[in-house]
């Protein structure tokens, strides 16, 4: 767009008719796609070729060409650039910060559902072998009645922090429901995301905080995200059985009476999909 400009400048500009206002339109192109600096360089070529143009179209008197207008208009070009610029940067900057905040959770800082189902997209577009983990907090419900909700928001605060330095590098997690938290590592086997969860487990129990972890690995225990979520969610409530079975009975029933807990948003539809631990998921092909 410079060329057009300048070429026409030098080819059709006589006095009066004012066609180097047509260069503010690259400089605001160059500023919106760029930042300030930039966008103030871009002004300043402006005025260069402004001075140029005049420099070689016959038709402009030659005192014309080296005034104090023409050293000015260097100002209006490099400052129109400089400011558009500044304020396309102001606006990229924000948007990326409430881009980060729609996929981050706002209690824990962890990555959210949305944030947590993309994640899933990429390892499957990935193709190599990956483990989910589901976690389930232990105990949130008799805290919350003891110590009151701050309490509650206090241990799952501590929970993702904790939880999120003891992964490998890699690794991912996420908190995908009220006392739900979801992980995803390069495993290749069920006995190395058993292992994880144990561990896992360990760490959490160290820092006086309890979670009952199930998993699944793709491919071994399905090629799709609702059948990994299917076979996660029924190791975590086998073990969680084993390990209290009135409360794992209890989780069962308040579950099927739609509140809050893992297995309770298995089987909702919704628009062709399916919600399974706190995650809308397509449905599988039959």
């Amino acid at each position: 767009m410079y060329a057009a400009v300048f070429a026409a400048l030098v080819t059709y500009e006589h006095p009066g008719l004012g066609l180097g206002h047509f260069f503010y339109l690259p400089v605001a192109l160059v500023a919106l796609t760029t930042g300030p600096r930039v966008g103030a360089l871009a002004g300043v070529v402006a005025a260069a070729l402004y001075a140029v143009a005049f420099a070689l179209n016959p038709a402009v008197p030659t005192t014309q060409v080296v005034t104090v207008g023409a050293a000015i208009r260097l100002i209006p070009f490099a400052a129109s650039g400089a400011l558009l610029g500044w304020f396309a940067a102001s606006n990229r900057a924000l948007v990326d910060k409430f881009q980060i905040l729609a996929e981050r959770d706002h209690l824990t800082g962890l990555p959210n559902t949305r944030a947590f189902e993309a994640a899933i997209a990429r390892r499957f577009e990935s193709g190599r072998p990956f483990a989910i983990l589901l976690g389930d907090m232990d105990g949130l419900k008799d805290l919350n009645e003891r110590d009151g909700e701050g309490g509650g928001d206090d241990a799952l605060r501590q929970l993702g922090a904790t939880l999120a330095n003891a992964l490998d590098p890699g690794d991912e997690s996420a908190r995908v429901g009220g006392d739900e938290f979801a992980v995803l590592a390069a495993l290749g086997s069920t006995q190395e995301a058993a292992r994880l969860a144990s561990r896992l487990e360990s760490v959490l129990a160290g820092a006086g905080l309890g979670i009952t972890f199930g998993w699944a690995v793709h491919p071994q225990d399905g090629l799709n995200a609702l059948s990994l979520y299917r076979a996660a969610d029924e190791r975590l409530y086998a073990r969680k059985y084993i390990r209290s079975p009135a409360k794992a009975s209890d989780a069962r029933s308040a579950g099927e009476r739609g509140t809050n807990s893992v297995a309770s948003r298995r089987g909702l539809n919704r628009g062709g999909r399916i919600r399974t631990a706190g995650l809308w998921l397509p449905k599988p092909a039959l």
